[in-house]
């Protein structure tokens, strides 16, 4: 599609005036936004509609963006025109300036050569052999957790540290723990970092030495050091990507980082050690953040949902007995997979996505003008009323395989959509209903916290607790 083929057709009689809350009369919405932005994108949802134009900041540094929420809008935005939508946004730009250039930042040519090499090991044959490296770590925490103090855990950190661990390991192979220590330390200095320069209308150059930008600088050279130095090492010790076996004498061999160290073919030439160094950044710290998220909220509903609970587990004993998951296994758990989808409903890892409009074009019988910012978010798609019966509901009967092809496909949309669809989505489902299988057959679980507390940042953050009591299932499928 051409970017003159977004503009109205003629004749078309879209409006301009957009509706959205007005706020405060010097500052718009900027403290609405900044308190809850979540919350208040639903609420102008609930007042306004399905596009909204909202404005945030003083005069002379407002910015004015416009929200999209209907299945058909979002499919526009992130499929059928998104070539005319960009992500030129200022939060990308910053993750840009902290992480590199990876699949997630990049466009163009620069994005369609990576999705080429790094496409390749994240087919379905690929990624079903890092199975065993999830159940490996899933088994380890179930066995810390009978240690826990007062049979307590937070699932929070509990899930951002196995995710982080297993992607890790999955990359990085034996440097795993190392990998680990450095991204735990240093990810949320980044990311708070990122995000509070991506929302303000004046940044300060990131070269003045001020506290925030030397905390960053200093976390940022940390990763990129250790990623450096990983590489190297990989690189003097790599083999092609399309052979399945290599060198059994080879601990690498099967891990990530060795297989995009030597990813390549005639047409776009071979990762350079920073365009590595920005993959594996962007692997690391979206990658598991995102699973993390999936991870806590799914136990979390289930360990408030005691019946739901049982049923999920009924099913895991049953398909599994006494024995390890693996890869064939995600068919075979359709409920436990239906209740991760509605889990990810509630709670989307990403719950705000930004573009930029190049051209003029019409969304639900609105101008949109060249130029503007434009978000979709998912918190809100996955809440209408209109498309989910009592959506703050959990209810995995939701996406039972009958109900999901009565919906629209932008109904439900946490790995985003069209060309730009996360190229991890078919691992993190893996890992997802893996991790949750070798759990709750451990434990049954009771929610010690009712309700967990988010915000948005670069992805879903509980800014809460969710804490749940352990009952281990000694003998459990036996």
């Amino acid at each position: 599609m051409s970017l003159t083929e977004s503009h109205p057709q003629p004749g078309s009689v879209a409006r301009t005036h957009i509706p959205g809350p007005t706020g405060l009369p010097l500052l718009g919405s900027m403290l609405d936004l900044r308190h809850d932005s979540l919350a208040t994108f639903l609420r102008a949802q609930r007042a306004h509609g399905d596009v909204i134009r909202l404005q945030a900041g003083p005069p002379g540094l407002r910015s004015v963006f416009h929200a999209v929420f209907s299945p058909e809008g979002v499919q526009q935005i992130l499929a059928s025109q998104a070539a005319n939508f960009r992500k030129d946004h200022p939060l990308y730009e910053e993750v840009r300036q902290s992480f590199g250039n990876g699949l997630l930042t990049s466009q163009d040519d620069d994005y369609l050569r990576q999705r080429r090499l790094v496409q390749p090991l994240f087919t379905k044959r690929r990624v079903d052999g890092y199975a065993s490296a999830v159940t490996t770590e899933a088994a380890t925490l179930a066995e810390r957790w009978r240690t826990a103090r007062d049979g307590t855990v937070d699932l929070v950190p509990e899930m951002n540290r196995l995710a982080l661990r297993t992607v890790a390991r999955i990359l990085f192979g034996l440097d795993a723990e190392e990998a680990v220590d450095a991204i735990h330390r240093c990810a949320p200095v980044i990311n708070a970092y990122v995000v509070q320069r991506g929302y303000v209308p004046v940044k300060l150059p990131r070269h003045w030495p001020t506290p925030g930008n030397l905390r960053a600088r200093a976390a940022t050279d940390e990763l990129n050091a250790l990623c450096d130095r990983i590489i190297a090492d990989r690189r003097a010790a790599s083999r092609p990507a399309d052979d399945p076996v290599g060198d059994p004498a080879d601990p690498h061999g099967d891990d990530l980082l060795s297989l995009l160290s030597a990813a390549g073919n005639d047409e776009d030439g071979t990762l350079d050690a920073t365009e590595l160094r920005e993959q594996v950044l962007i692997f690391l710290l979206a990658g598991h953040e995102t699973t993390a998220t999936s991870l806590a909220f799914t136990l979390h509903l289930l360990a408030r949902h005691p019946d739901e609970q049982a049923t999920v587990r009924a099913e895991i004993d049953r398909v599994l007995a006494d024995r390890t998951p693996t890869a064939a296994d995600l068919d075979r758990l359709p409920y436990l997979t239906q209740a991760l989808k509605e889990s990810m409903r509630l709670y989307p890892a990403a719950p705000v996505v930004s573009r930029r409009a190049v051209a003029a074009t019409e969304i639900g019988g609105y101008h949109i003008p060249a130029g503007a910012d434009v978000v979709v978010a998912s918190w809100v798609t996955h809440r209408n009323p209109a498309l989910w019966e009592d959506p703050e509901r959990f209810d995995p009967r939701r996406f039972a395989p009958e109900r999901e092809a009565e919906r629209h496909r932008y109904a439900w949309f946490p790995f985003g959509g069209g060309p730009r669809a996360c190229i991890g989505q078919h691992f993190s489902m893996l890992e997802s209903v893996l991790a949750l299988a070798t759990l709750l057959r451990a434990y049954e679980l009771e929610a010690v916290d009712q309700e967990v507390s988010v915000a948005a940042g670069i992805t879903l953050q509980a800014t809460g607790p969710a804490r749940v009591r352990l009952r281990p299932r000694d003998g459990a499928g036996e």
